[in-house]
């Protein structure tokens, strides 16, 4: 997907999002991966995306019947949506009041901007 930095923020290209939008259910195993690939890409963006994108790659698994019923096809809706409505990741406006907080340990270091 592509996207283009402005004033906003970072932002999708919207024929990106129009080709998403009108993206058919895919209907191999390989169509299923190239999807699950593509929008992995974006899961920092989508909440819960290994839950919501679960019956996919259950479906697209080694050694497991290629069945499309219910679970994937709704699975597929959801995060194809989610693909097209995710946030926009915006520069920071400081004229916002914001708090920045920090964790360590012995392992690794984090840092939220709140």
């Amino acid at each position: 997907m592509g996207h283009k930095v402005s004033k906003k923020g970072i932002e999708v290209d919207k024929a990106m999002v129009d080709l998403i939008s009108n993206l058919p259910m895919p209907s191999s195993v390989k169509q299923f991966k190239s999807f699950l690939g593509h929008g992995g890409f974006y899961r920092r963006f989508i909440k819960d995306f290994s839950k919501l994108a679960r019956p996919l790659t259950n479906l697209v698994t080694k050694d497991v019947l290629f069945v499309i019923n219910e679970s994937p096809e709704k699975a597929f809706e959801k995060l194809r949506s989610s693909l097209v409505s995710f946030p926009i990741v915006q520069a920071l406006d400081f004229s916002i009041p914001f708090e920045i907080m920090c964790d360590e340990s012995n392992f690794a270091i984090g840092v939220v901007l709140g």
